[in-house]
């Protein structure tokens, strides 16, 4: 996930307390869930300090002791929080490796130059990563394989659709 602010992406939020010693449900949006309390002390949108002590897996997510909370009202007060880390904080990625954060924002234009919309989000439903481009008011779901999106150009601030390649595979699905 991103933030409005590019310079902060979102790491995990936190779903609810769990117990009565200020233990959090936590969702983490990491490519390896657990990693997210590697990184450090997180922040949240108004730019609170959170440090994660504790992380162990549950259903659907994880179950976290942060930094200085011991208590379920304290827990219960930071349901809804989003944790940030600096982008730059990140490690690098590989060669046609992305994160949803710098995919989210792109102009997304056909092989010839037509405007199709904007990268909106990033989807994962299972079956591989899904880009939603809004078409100005309508979005659309697309596959993000190097044959659908062959050029993805952060630099310039945009993806190139092949919408032959994109018609082939609704044909083969």
């Amino acid at each position: 996930m991103v933030s409005r602010d590019r310079r902060r992406v979102v790491l995990g939020i936190i779903t609810g307390a769990h117990g009565i010693r200020g233990e959090v449900r936590l969702k983490s949006f990491t490519e390896d869930p657990a990693a997210i309390a590697e990184y450090g002390p997180l922040r949240t949108s108004t730019g609170d300090r959170l440090e994660i002590k504790a992380l162990r897996p549950v259903k659907n997510g994880f179950v976290a002791q942060i930094d200085g909370i011991v208590d379920r009202n304290q827990a219960e007060a930071l349901k809804g929080i989003e944790l940030f880390l600096e982008r730059d904080k990140l490690p690098d990625t590989e060669d046609e490796e992305f994160y949803h954060a710098d995919l989210i924002g792109l102009v997304a234009v056909t092989v010839t130059g037509e405007h199709v919309g904007k990268v909106i989000a990033v989807h994962d439903f299972g079956a591989g990563d899904l880009l939603e481009i809004d078409r100005g008011g309508d979005s659309e779901l697309i596959a993000f394989t190097a044959k659908v999106v062959p050029t993805v150009d952060i630099a310039g601030g945009r993806i190139v659709v092949d919408a032959e390649a994109m018609a082939q595979e609704e044909k083969e699905d």
